[in-house]
This record gives C-alpha cells, sequence and structure tokens, in this order.
C-alpha cells in the first residue's frame, strides 16, 4: 500500500533514493522494483534486519533490474550518516508525526537532498487524525505515538521555508479513516472485535484485488476523509536565500 507516487518522483534506475522512517520498507520495495539505489533507513533494528532480508529475496526472485541497489541502515532521522547532497530523492512517509525535533528532521531530510532533487513527505491528514484522537487517548498517548496532528498548510510552510519548491499536493487511503475510527471506538487493541476484523478482511481484499468498484470509491472519497496528505517539493538547482 504506497502513500507517495513514484511516477510524480520519476524514481527510476539510477536514481538515489533514501526512505527514512522505512519501517516495514513497503517504499523502499517499489524503489527498489523501479532499479533505484535505494537506502532503507530506520532507527528500528528489527525492521530494518526483515527489510534487508526481503531486499535479497526479492533480488534473487528476479524482481528488480540488475542494475537496482538496495541496503538497510539502521540510524537516527535527526543525524543522517550522510553527506550533504547525496541523494536525487528523499522519502519521509508517516514519520514526523512522531518525532519531537521535526524542525531538525526536516532539516536533515532537505539536507541530505541534492540540488534539483524532489522531497516526498506524508503525514496523516488533520481530520480524520482529529477524529481518532478524541475517540481514544491508546491511539496517541502511547510510546512512539503521533505526538501532533498538522494541518497540511503549516507543514507545507514549514518544508518550504528550508528552501524548498512546493510543487504538488494529494489525499490517499480514504478507505482506511473509517476502519481506524472504529478501531478506536471499540478499542485500538481490540484486532478481534467481528466488526474491525470484516473490515481489515476487507482492506485487504481490496489490496489484493484492486476491483474498479472500490478504486473509483477512494478517489471520490479521498479529498474528503483521506487519511494521509502527501506533499511534493524540489530543492532548487541553484541556491535561494532564505528569508
Amino acid at each position: 500500500m504506497l502513500t507517495v507516487d513514484f511516477d510524480r518522483l520519476g524514481v527510476g534506475p539510477g536514481v538515489k533514493v533514501i526512505d527514512v522512517g522505512a519501517g516495514a520498507g513497503r517504499h523502499s520495495y517499489e524503489a527498489y522494483r523501479r532499479g533505484a539505489e535505494v537506502v532503507a533507513f530506520d532507527q528500528s533494528a528489527t525492521d530494518m534486519a526483515e527489510v534487508a532480508t526481503m531486499f535479497e529475496a526479492m533480488a534473487e526472485a528476479g524482481e528488480v533490474p540488475p542494475s537496482a541497489r538496495a541496503e538497510a541502515v539502521v540510524g537516527n532521522a535527526l543525524e543522517l550518516p550522510y553527506a550533504d547532497g547525496t541523494f536525487d530523492c528523499v522519502i519521509a512517509s508517516e514519520i514526523l508525526e512522531h518525532v519531537p525535533e521535526d524542525d531538525a528532521a526536516i532539516a536533515e531530510l532537505v539536507r541530505v537532498l541534492k540540488k534539483g532533487g524532489k522531497l516526498a513527505v506524508t503525514v496523516p491528514r488533520w481530520l480524520p487524525e482529529r477524529i481518532c484522537w478524541a475517540l481514544s487517548d491508546e491511539y496517541h498517548a502511547n510510546e512512539g505515538g503521533h505526538i501532533r496532528i498538522y494541518k497540511a498548510d503549516e507543514l507545507r510552510d514549514k518544508i518550504a521555508a528550508r528552501g524548498l519548491k512546493f510543487t504538488h499536493t494529494h489525499h490517499a487511503h480514504s478507505l482506511h479513516s473509517p476502519f481506524w475510527w472504529l478501531k478506536c471506538a471499540v478499542g485500538v487493541e481490540e484486532s478481534e472485535h467481528p466488526a474491525v476484523s470484516a473490515y481489515h478482511r476487507l482492506l485487504v481484499w481490496d489490496m489484493m484485488q484492486r476491483p474498479l468498484l472500490t478504486r473509483v470509491a477512494e478517489a471520490a472519497l479521498n479529498p474528503l476523509i483521506g487519511k494521509s496528505v502527501a506533499l511534493y517539493f524540489d530543492k532548487p538547482a541553484v541556491d535561494v536565500a532564505l528569508v
């Protein structure tokens, strides 16, 4: 389940990509399939070990072009171990809402991006997230949980203030918003609740089969209740003075 539009990012052979806060690796895998040189980066050693194993399996199965490269790296998003301007594309999907020092994290994302490169940032959308918080403290008040709710324009301006040019935005995963509202209403840990289980089966079926009906429904609902908002930026090829 991808949140980022890879066609918009121009990810392909020879493009150097870092997926910061890669988690289970969904965006890293897509970049790898497209032939990029990929770094999946996350603070979780367990997640990165599993991602590294999947990278190997993908290569062995012939799912990636021979020129593609991928590695999984454990580290701190506030101190990315790369030189300025290392990557053509930086992805940070569903991570900033977890980071207390989000300004420092944004500065690092911008720092390692090449001039002329592209940045994609996604976070939970304000309205669906606000409903989740209202329904359940358990949803967000836990170690590693969501510590803030972004308004898209505020996050856009915060990133643009680092000298990047905002280029596009879209919403995604509207069918997931009611699922999380349901989980928050019955209890976040109540995964075996009949209603939660039934909705989860629907989502899995939708992701695997991608039927036209649900594709059309999700596209229509995304502007209204999309669970995530994606923001895209370009780093100017020449330095821009910050005001």
